[in-house]
């Protein structure tokens, strides 16, 4: 800081979105293809969260930010050996696949049992016409929730008791129990990796503000981090990390027990969060980032019809066969691109390269990527060839100058302005304090300037 400088915009705001970056930087490990080397690619705009509203993180989703933790990360899809891609899906049109509508009703059947189906129905007959609808039609916001407790007339009662609830993401003995169980036996993870710290750390340590809006129809929605837990009979078996959003629920991570292993608790997961979806006017699920060359993530396509971000306009595009055809031809993949480079004949040419579109690099991220700094090569994210971002001449016409700035954990806050040799460095001086900021800017996207607030309090 200037000495005697003064100090701006007062005590930190709730409303503003407190980050600090980070950096752009390769991370030598990639827990998709298996490669862990000096010469892996998997290269990130890394930045970490303090505070962030829904509305806001709303945004940067949109914008392929994802976050593990409070770590938020940008992943350069040219950068790649596995690039990583956003996807979403559309709920209110949603029709569950013959195979989703059999993995409900198998567990359905095993939480109700037979005895009770067949007492049931002779106590509480359907009429014929809801007869005739129920084997005509499968509406998922009624058969997903058909077996849970709150839900079901009694006497009698059935074979398990089953309730889900949608509760805070804090820490318990008995989620991490679940963790604990889930990282062992499906991630073959050791005793040393998969710690109540690092449960804590990757799925109870959201930045995110939790809120309740109200829609224009009246209806109440929560926003912010929150664990969808299942239970059997009391005891806790999956639970379902979710970040609800104002126009999407995004599925951060899903775990279960082993013990309900053979019920395809994966699939009832995916299907209760896209309900949810439909049921409380969501719209949108976000499974997560969606890697073409992991056989492991193919199922997150199974569910459809799903849209995919265009790394380089940020607007979406149908994932449809075209889309998919693309991605088994090349790693990297934009239509926009495609659509400007057929007129002048490169999408058939045979130059490799020129095949790539724009790219001469050779082609990853994890949802739980959180390993931003081990083993890194930093570089200016100007220097790379990261779609979607403003150029440096762009970034030379912000003014990044009043950027509130917390240095304290309270108190008022300063501005970029303020530090020491700011106003003797540009934006093209890297690595220094000004050059940080519009990597950070860029990132992010320039019109968040007016609610960002850099935080280096911790």
């Amino acid at each position: 800081m200037e000495p005697g400088s003064s100090v701006t915009p007062g005590d930190a705001s709730p409303d503003y979105e407190l980050l600090a970056p980070i950096g752009y930087a390769n991370s030598s490990r990639c827990g998709y293809c298996g490669t862990s080397s000096r010469q892996t690619k998997r290269y990130s705009y890394y930045a970490t969260a303090t505070s962030l509203s829904p509305q806001f993180y709303q945004k940067l989703i949109d914008r392929c930010w994802r976050r593990s933790g409070t770590l938020m990360y940008r992943p350069n899809q040219r950068q790649a050996c596995c690039p990583h891609y956003t996807i979403r899906l559309d709920s209110s049109l949603f029709k569950p696949a013959r195979d989703q509508r059999q993995a409900v009703n198998r567990f359905n059947r095993y939480i109700l049992g037979v005895q009770y189906i067949k007492e049931a129905a002779r106590l509480y007959p359907r009429s014929r016409a809801q007869t005739k609808k129920r084997d005509n039609e499968f509406c998922l916001a009624d058969r997903i929730h058909e077996a849970e407790y709150s839900h079901l007339k009694t006497p009698p009662e059935p074979a398990h008791k089953l309730v889900v609830t949608l509760e805070e993401d804090s820490f318990t003995e008995e989620k991490y129990a679940v963790y604990d169980n889930y990282q062992k036996v499906v991630h073959k993870e050791t005793p040393e990796d998969r710690t109540r710290r690092s449960f804590k750390r990757f799925l109870c340590n959201s930045p995110l503000r939790r809120q309740t809006v109200t829609d224009p129809d009246g209806r109440k929605r929560r926003l912010g981090s929150f664990h969808q837990c299942y239970r059997i009979d009391g005891d806790l078996v999956a639970i379902g990390v979710l970040d609800l959003l104002p126009d999407c629920v995004s599925s951060v991570y899903f775990l279960y027990h082993e013990s309900i292993h053979s019920l395809t608790p994966g699939k009832i997961g995916a299907l209760y969060e896209i309900s949810l979806a439909i049921e409380e006017g969501y719209r949108w699920w976000y499974p997560g980032f969606y890697i073409h060359s992991c056989p492991k993530m193919r199922y997150k396509i199974d569910y459809t019809p799903q849209f995919i971000l265009d790394p380089q306009t940020l607007a979406w595009d149908p994932l449809d066969d075209e889309v998919l055809r693309l991605l088994d031809r090349k790693p990297f993949v934009s239509l926009s691109l495609e659509k400007q480079a057929a007129p002048e004949g490169i999408a058939n040419s045979t130059d490799p390269i020129a095949r790539e579109g724009i790219s001469t690099a050779t082609p990853g991220e994890n949802d739980d990527d959180d390993d931003a700094g081990d083993d890194d090569t930093t570089t200016s994210l100007f220097r790379s060839d990261m779609p979607g971002i403003p150029s440096l001449a762009d970034m030379e016409e912000v003014d990044l100058d009043h950027i509130p700035l917390k240095i304290f954990p309270s108190g008022p806050l300063f501005e970029t302005s303020d530090l020491v040799s700011w106003d003797s460095k540009t934006v093209r001086d890297w690595p220094s304090a000004k050059a940080s900021m519009a990597e950070l800017v860029a990132a992010l996207g320039p019109d968040v300037l007016d609610c960002l607030c850099v935080d280096s309090s911790r």
